[in-house]
């Protein structure tokens, strides 16, 4: 597989046709999906693959698929992406991730989001990038943290203003230093 960059077990690479049916189950399962206001159907699924890819055409970056080197297996995304919701510090640039369950606790967010946060500053020369999630998403908040990233605020997400439980959110930041 071509791969942009690697990390230690981790390659990154723009999307194929051939990843909805495997980021597709990621997307409908409702563990995976917690910190969302719902599950994405594929056809959700199959607009986010092509927004990726015009994201990564456009930019040099994007939400990458991500996959195990030792089997070339899909386990889902982490990268970055352009933010324009409404809210104080957008437009932006974000890191994100989402992966199979079956992968969690292994360390591959860390793993990966570090990796990215590298290939944003020093191939993209991105000045900053910030990270956001709900307050109650404690794992994607200790990843932002594990990887170097500062608390800067809470907010409450325009996107999720209807959202009790999810609308107020953390933002994260990391500034390039090179």
């Amino acid at each position: 597989m071509d791969y942009i960059f690697t990390s230690q077990r981790l390659g990154f690479r723009n999307w194929l046709g051939t990843d909805l049916p495997k980021m597709a189950a990621i997307n409908a399962d409702k563990e995976v999906m917690k910190f969302f206001p719902s599950t994405q159907a594929e056809a959700k699924t199959e607009e986010f693959i092509k927004r990726m890819q015009t994201q990564f055409e456009k930019h040099g970056f994007c939400y990458f698929a991500v996959e195990i080197l030792e089997t070339n297996e899909l386990i889902g995304f982490i990268g970055l992406s352009e933010q324009t919701y409404e809210a104080d510090f957008t437009p932006c640039v974000d890191i994100g991730w989402r992966l199979c369950k079956t992968h969690w606790g292994k360390g591959y967010a860390t793993e990966g989001a570090k990796r990215v946060l590298q290939y944003g500053f020093e191939d993209v020369g991105l000045d900053r990038i910030l990270s956001i999630a709900p307050v109650l998403n404690k794992a994607s908040e200790s990843v932002m943290q594990k990887i170097g990233m500062h608390k800067v605020t809470t907010f409450e997400h325009s996107l999720l203003r209807d959202n009790k439980e999810l609308k107020e959110c953390v933002l994260y930041e990391m500034l390039n230093s090179l």
